[in-house]
């Protein structure tokens, strides 16, 4: 029986920085999955749909205007995926899309319904690559970069570990673009005690929107999910925080 592992992948990792989807992180993130594909059934949740429609049209105003950004993510995302499947096809990887929205776990059937077609692509050997379908809905645009999403994923399919890429290593005391004498917390089982950190990293810092991954990570510890924050921008990322090669934070939930 694999272990399970759903790695969310946000559009700061998938661009590198740059305004534009850089192929090469992908070839990273596909390289390592081809290698961990016998390990582990994956799933991706991928943003950067808006990052990848930048690079064919300008819609004016598409910052401002939420009506604007769906459109721009109903052109990017077909875009998106395209690169995806050229690129993790050089390595034998299939994928599959799949476009969901906070209301495909808001009731027993619409769960059921998600879960089988996430249990059938796997058990092929697809790798379903998950995308809030921001033309009907605007939670991710709105509020977070997918990271919800990918803690409902993560829950609904009882996996071992939930992966969430950032642009930092991790959560630090203070703020590493600003404070040379930041240090790096390693592991956290109580969240309760790090709130102070999350309210220092929101103040308008761009530190990565860190509460909106400290709540995707409280909706995994009510299932007892241990999750990692980890650098994106890192070559090989996943599989060195897997062997723990790399620093990295580590969420494990209290046993209750």
């Amino acid at each position: 029986m694999k272990s399970r592992l759903v790695i969310k992948i946000g559009t700061s990792t998938l661009t590198q920085g740059t305004d534009r989807i850089s192929r090469g992180k992908l070839e990273d993130i596909a390289r390592q999955l081809y290698r961990l594909k016998n390990e582990y059934d994956i799933i991706l949740v991928s943003s950067g749909a808006i990052a990848t429609a930048r690079q064919f049209i300008t819609i004016e105003g598409w910052d401002k205007l939420v009506a604007s950004k769906q459109a721009m993510s109903a052109i990017g995302q077909p875009k998106l995926m395209q690169i995806y499947s050229e690129v993790f096809s050089d390595f034998g990887l299939h994928i599959a899309q799949c476009l969901m929205t906070y209301r495909d776990f808001e009731n027993e059937e619409s769960r059921l319904n998600t879960l089988n077609t996430l249990e059938e692509l796997l058990s092929h050997n697809y790798i379903p690559i998950i995308n809030e379908n921001d033309t009907v809905a605007v939670e991710e645009l709105v509020l977070g970069d997918n990271d919800k999403l990918s803690a409902l994923v993560t829950t609904l399919i009882y996996a071992d570990i939930l992966i969430i890429a950032s642009d930092v290593d991790g959560l630090f005391d203070k703020n590493p673009n600003i404070y040379m004498d930041s240090n790096l917390i390693t592991e956290v089982s109580d969240l309760r005690l790090i709130d102070k950190y999350i309210e220092e990293r929101e103040n308008g810092l761009g530190t990565g929107g860190m509460t909106s991954k400290i709540h995707a990570i409280r909706i995994c510890f009510e299932k007892d999910i241990t999750v990692y924050l980890v650098n994106g921008n890192r070559i090989n990322f996943i599989e060195d925080s897997l062997e723990e090669k790399i620093p990295f934070t580590k969420f494990i939930p209290q046993k209750k």
